[in-house]
């Protein structure tokens, strides 16, 4: 379609950007420790490291994966913890080994492990204790040769080191009990002589992250992202921002996992990028806990998605952090909503910058302009080097103002999936186009807005509901803190629309009062015929809401 986008551009950020096929995240790496050697790179319960240590600490890794694991170029390695000091070391040492990375959710259940694992056929896997005994229970119906299995605490120093680690696992009861045979610890692997490390070419063309799919519809997917698409991103968000961040100076807040593909371009990679501080959060649901951390540092950017940005504003210490050093506030996973925007922009005097992507994506293909002054609720405009095309069910363009699925060219776009010709050949286009399976609708500015899931639409009478415009309304009620909006089936009318609400404490709020309100801002159609009550809602690891699983409930 004609990139109409463009004339609502920021001043400065070009078309088209020049990108070097050669360029790998070993390149961004090497070139951020040898131009930051002393500025400390990521910090985790009050301890930091350097570039410099960094450098050496990833070197030292890399070389145990060639010479104590065995391992070749093209061999997957599989991270299995939280937001910790071995995460990066850990990834960026087997990038440098020019091996793939398997990022693996700590929480997955056994089943869900073990298909990860024998999916991406990964030989080594670094996992943090708290998710040892799942390991252990399907290791051996995995091709896992080697395991290194590391403790919270194993990177803070004495004697944090041992506090943390003696609570984790005898107050908290957080470890489970496990046998892993033959595994060694991460101390063990950082023992090995950074000088042992055969470099190796890495170039845009190699594999580098197998980054799998929520699984939403069906078994997870993994994502094929080359250096090429993740270093391309990572060249696209930082030409976005560039008005508002400097080399050398930032501090970003990493809150979501760094399993996650948000945070490992725009936190880590991009800001690796800018030779920024990350300040690893990790456990983001310890709100209290999180707020102090904030506290200590004067941070310029953060990430997050709507939920988190909402137990943030809602918790009343959210007023003693200083806010004034925050320049960028971006936002991505689901929408963000009206409430959730206005209420953080009241405490911190900022706007979250909404954007948009996937893993298959790397994940950023849309965002709103660092200068935004106002929610929009659209998620902005395509970054250099990116291509939207709406298109209906048979393929074709739809006219500007109709809805279409969402379907996105650029260098950021996989490949495609793991293993699964079939897969990828659903997903794209006969002109090459990724099928994002989103709804979007884009004004006369350029700016689009995701009207839902393809998969999500309710559909009754024959007019089509969108449940986020639904919940967007919900939400807007004083006493509602969360909702989450599905299909039911509906003799008479096809479908009728269910919502599902989380109240704030102590409201006395009924359904036929939110059915009334409903009523004064939506079309009769859209309006809830059923209204339920719940104290949370199913959500995924980053906290986006499961409208599957709550559809899934009530079939």
């Amino acid at each position: 379609m004609e990139p109409v986008w463009l004339r609502s551009y920021p001043p400065g950020v070009p078309a088209e950007l020049d990108l070097d096929p050669n360029e790998s995240l070993v390149t961004i790496l090497e070139r951020a420790c040898r131009d930051f050697p002393d500025r400390r790179a990521f910090t985790n319960f009050g301890r930091a490291i350097t570039y410099a240590q960094l450098d050496d600490l990833s070197r030292r890794f890399a070389a145990w994966l060639q010479r104590d694991a065995g391992l070749v170029p093209g061999d997957r390695v599989a991270i299995m913890m939280p937001n910790l000091l071995q995460y990066p070391i850990a990834m960026f040492g087997a990038l440098r080994a020019g091996m793939v990375v398997v990022n693996v959710n700590p929480l997955y259940t056994p089943r869900e492990l073990e298909h990860q694992l024998s999916n991406s056929g990964a030989r080594v896997i670094v996992v943090v204790a708290n998710s040892a005994a799942t390991l252990a229970e399907i290791i051996n119906d995995t091709v896992v040769e080697k395991v290194i299995v590391t403790q919270i605490g194993d990177l803070l120093g004495f004697p944090k080191r041992q506090v943390v680690n003696l609570a984790v696992r005898y107050i908290k009861r957080m470890v489970e009990p496990y046998r892993l045979p033959g595994a060694c610890t991460m101390d063990e692997a950082l023992r090995t002589e950074a000088s042992a490390f055969k470099p190796c070419r890495v170039t845009g063309s190699d594999l580098a992250c197998l980054q799998y799919t929520g699984g939403t519809t069906g078994r997870a997917k993994g994502a094929r992202l080359s250096h090429g698409n993740l270093v391309a991103n990572v060249r696209q968000v930082n030409t976005w921002f560039s008005s508002l961040v400097e080399k050398g100076q930032e501090i970003v807040v990493t809150a979501l996992p760094l399993y996650h593909v948000y945070a490992l371009t725009c936190n880590c990679f991009a800001y690796v990028d800018l030779g920024a501080l990350n300040v690893l959060i990790t456990d983001p649901r310890d709100t209290k806990g999180f707020i102090a951390e904030m506290r200590k540092w004067p941070f310029t950017c953060i990430t997050g998605v709507n939920t988190l940005y909402q137990s943030l504003a809602d918790h009343p210490d959210l007023r003693t952090v200083d806010f004034s050093s925050l320049k960028v506030v971006s936002a991505g996973g689901m929408a963000v909503l009206e409430f959730t925007a206005h209420a953080w922009s009241r405490v911190t005097g900022t706007e979250i910058l909404e954007g948009y992507g996937l893993s298959e994506t790397s994940p950023v293909l849309t965002s709103n302009r660092p200068d935004l002054e106002e929610y929009t609720g659209t998620i902005g405009l395509p970054l250099p080097n990116t291509d939207i095309s709406l298109r209906d069910d048979a393929g074709q363009e739809v006219p500007n103002g109709e809805p279409g699925e969402l379907c996105a060219r650029g260098p950021q776009v996989m490949d495609g999936y793991w293993n699964d010709p079939e897969g990828t050949a659903k997903a794209m286009t006969s002109d090459g186009y990724f099928r994002t399976g989103d709804v979007a609708v884009i004004d006369a500015d350029g700016y689009f807005r995701i009207v839902d899931r393809k998969k999500d639409m309710i559909l009754v009478s024959a007019f089509n509901v969108y449940p986020n415009e639904v919940e967007n309304v919900l939400t807007l009620h004083p006493d509602v803190v969360e909702a989450a909006v599905v299909g039911v089936p509906d003799g008479e009318s096809g479908e009728l629309v269910k919502a599902f609400v989380v109240k704030r404490a102590g409201s006395a709020l009924t359904e036929q009062e939110l059915r009334t309100y409903s009523r004064e801002n939506l079309a009769a159609y859209k309006v809830p015929k059923q209204v339920e009550f719940r104290d949370t809602l199913p959500k995924s690891n980053v906290g986006k809401i499961l409208r599957r699983a709550l559809r899934d409930e009530t079939a």
